[in-house]
């Protein structure tokens, strides 16, 4: 059986302020060139970045590696922390290398 519509109470309800609406611009958004994704793309893409994370990946292993066999949680999460030491390590030396090159190669004469 269908309950039958009860009248509702009449109370004051507070009336929202309306917000004016936005004027829409007739001129949409231009597409003037590469965007942020397509940047972070071609850097990614690039030999150097590459090379970095072989680096990175190869100095974890052999972090990882060198500490033996972790069985306990600790000494795992040890070991992870001390391959992401390593991996920073040799990216950050891979960079310095990187630049002085760089460096002597710009350096007039």
């Amino acid at each position: 059986m269908a309950k039958t519509a009860t009248p509702k109470s009449k109370t004051k309800t507070k009336t929202k302020a309306k917000m004016p609406a936005r004027a829409k611009s007739g001129t949409a958004r231009a597409k003037s060139g590469p965007g942020a994704a397509d940047a972070l793309v071609n850097l990614l893409q690039s030999p150097l970045v590459a090379e970095l994370i072989a680096i990175a990946a190869t100095a974890a292993v052999a972090s990882i590696a060198a500490g033996g066999s972790g069985k306990s949680k600790k000494g795992s999460g040890s070991a992870v922390k001390a391959a992401g030491v390593a991996a920073a390590a040799a990216i950050g030396q891979r960079l310095k290398t990187e630049f002085a090159d760089i460096r002597s190669v710009a350096k007039p004469k």
